[in-house]
């Protein structure tokens, strides 16, 4: 599961969603052309290209340490897995395993590769890179990986056993049934061939030296790849140049290689708004909607020769959720111990999710493309439980829960705790996100009238996630994560040690921090969940899970949007979804005439 920035997501070549790739996104992607003297120069040559736009740079070409959107977008446009996911059926498909096979009692699946499976270096691809990535990259436990968080199985957390059984045969042995396994194998392979001696090797701490490996001062041409396209360019705060791989196993019909487009340019900008006046000045292919502009390009399809795709409910979720962690570092609280009770006090979390008005929301931020948001479950899986409640908006209701839970309110209506400190916080977003950052000011001012200052600081996103994973010094952020059909890919959020539980994110060097029942009861009923074949005792496990996270609202949710995309007439067949956008079979897209 991925952090997610904008919801504009969807719009971008989203390999990552088809290799089912988990980490935390933060991007917003755009298809533009001719926006640079590169691309113009190109086109004049005849090279067929797609040029996108995202918010920021990659922190890393390395997919497994990846925990941005980015970086994890990267790695899936140049690293392909076993299977894929189809984001318009939800069915699971071949990649580089041509075929699998369970045994009997579901605990040995056998994956059979493709033959004449090469790195787009020449290399062969075997067995021996699938048993290389999966034993010495995602379950080594000295590599920092959130895909070993979705591999462990029940109570133990074991972790799945990888063996290689010929050149083109690896098998993967389980102690027990894990439903959400065969999706889980489409994490990208890495070549062995590359690797190998890397994970070898330590630096002057004693630490593999595959920390620093494929950073983004690589040389594009020192990272092999195994999917539609390898990396050619990096410039930073330009742009990050995508070409063909030339020995990319999918074929048309014809026998001819994919893919048809020879080059995709992701140019970085910050202002959504500029990428508007482009994709209206025609020099754009593509974008993502947003509401604040969806019926002035409704006006401009036909004279724009563009189609607006409508993908239901977006996948994702956005949320505030206030630092739990009670633990301290050398010494120190994490979170200033009177605004540490106040965020682990219950009353306190359900009043603030009673004092935002997701309506007024969904009415003026986002015109009207949404709906109330109240499950972590996407609202399209099959496993969303359609009888979750959420919080309606009622100040009412929320000023009595805080007196309920000892607070009170001076003369000028300002909120103070029994101890007569003024309630008082910051709440963090990531700058440049519009949406998100009128989300923001919007519940300053909801909270405001029930009498709590809130201190809105956005914050570029890079910090914002350090502060998130590094020094956990935060009070409050507005944030999203990505979804998908699977509910098991969010388990690195709700485990209570998963990397990505981050109101109460578990870290080596803290002391004293606390896990409350509740959340060893999700993490348990996660793991409940993964073991359990019959879908139906499954959903009834999820909507469990479901009604805890209401209950005790670790995540406070917001608003859950359209998923909305323009593309030009001239890309063609889209087959638009809420979970892949408008490229997620990008290798198969022709650019034409029309």
């Amino acid at each position: 599961m991925l952090f997610s920035q904008l919801s504009i997501l969807s719009l971008i070549n989203t390999w990552s969603k088809r290799g089912l790739a988990i980490a935390l996104a933060a991007i917003t992607t755009f298809t533009i052309t001719g926006c640079n003297p590169a691309s113009s120069e190109l086109q004049a040559r005849g090279v067929s290209q797609v040029v996108q736009a995202i918010l920021s740079d990659p922190k890393t070409f390395n997919p497994v340490l990846s925990q941005d959107a980015t970086s994890s977008s990267v790695g899936g446009m140049i690293f392909a897995g076993l299977v894929e996911q189809n984001p318009i059926t939800g069915e699971i498909e071949p990649a580089l395993a041509k075929s699998w096979e369970f045994s009997e009692d579901k605990l040995r699946i056998v994956f059979t590769l493709r033959e004449g499976l090469k790195w787009s270096d020449g290399y062969p691809l075997t067995a021996d890179d699938v048993v290389f990535t999966y034993n010495q990259l995602y379950l080594n436990p000295e590599i920092p990986s959130s895909a070993r968080d979705i591999l462990r199985i029940g109570q133990t957390g074991a972790l799945p056993k990888v063996e290689k059984i010929a050149a083109l045969q690896v098998q993967f042995i389980i102690p027990e049934p894990f439903a959400p396994f065969l999706a889980n194998t489409g994490l990208s392979i890495l070549p062995a061939h590359i690797l190998r001696e890397i994970i070898e090797k330590r630096d002057g701490q004693g630490r593999p030296i595959f920390f620093s490996t494929w950073s983004v001062d690589t040389p594009p041409e020192k990272i092999v790849a195994s999917n539609a396209y390898r990396l050619n360019n990096y410039a930073t705060s330009q742009r990050v140049v995508f070409e063909h791989n030339p020995y990319y196993w999918k074929k048309n019909e014809r026998g001819e290689r994919l893919p048809y487009i020879e080059r995709v340019i992701w140019e970085i900008v910050e202002s959504t708004d500029t990428s508007l006046l482009q994709f209206r000045s025609g020099s754009l292919d593509a974008i993502s909607i947003t509401p604040d502009y969806f019926s002035l390009l409704k006006r401009e399809e036909n004279r724009g020769n563009f189609t607006i795709y409508n993908g239901g409910p977006d996948y994702g979720t956005n949320f505030i959720t206030f630092n739990l962690n009670q633990g301290t570092r050398n010494g120190k609280p994490l979170v200033n111990p009177i605004k540490s009770r106040w965020f682990n006090n219950l009353k306190f979390r359900q009043a603030i999710a009673y004092g935002i008005d997701r309506q007024r929301m969904i009415n003026n931020i986002y015109r009207g493309l949404g709906q109330p948001q109240n499950s972590p479950i996407s609202v399209q899986s099959p496993f969303y439980d359609e009888g979750i409640k959420g919080y309606e908006y009622s100040p009412e209701k929320a000023k009595q829960l805080l007196q309920e839970a000892g607070f009170k309110y001076n003369p000028r209506q300002e909120l103070l705790d029994a101890d007569g400190n003024r309630v008082r916080f910051t709440l963090h977003t990531n700058a440049g996100n519009e949406i998100r950052e009128a989300m923001g000011s919007q519940i300053r001012e909801d909270l405001g009238k029930i009498g709590i200052r809130v201190d809105f600081s956005p914050l570029a996103f890079n910090v914002l996630t350090s502060k998130l994973d590094n020094s956990l010094d935060w009070e409050c952020i507005l944030l999203g994560l990505t979804g998908g059909n699977e509910p098991n890919s969010g388990a690195n959020v709700w485990f209570p040690n998963g990397n990505l539980h981050m109101f109460n994110q578990g870290k080596p060097d803290l002391e004293g921090r606390k896990i409350a029942d509740w959340e060893e009861q999700i993490g348990q009923l996660f793991i409940a969940g993964a073991q359990e074949l019959d879908e139906t005792k499954r959903k009834a496990i999820y909507a469990e899970i479901q009604r805890l996270t209401s209950e005790y609202v670790p995540f406070i949710y917001l608003v859950n949007p359209l998923a909305l995309g323009a593309v030009r007439n001239k890309i063609q067949p889209i087959e638009y979804s809420a979970l892949g956008g408008a490229f997620w079979n990008l290798d198969e897209l022709k650019i034409t005439d029309r």
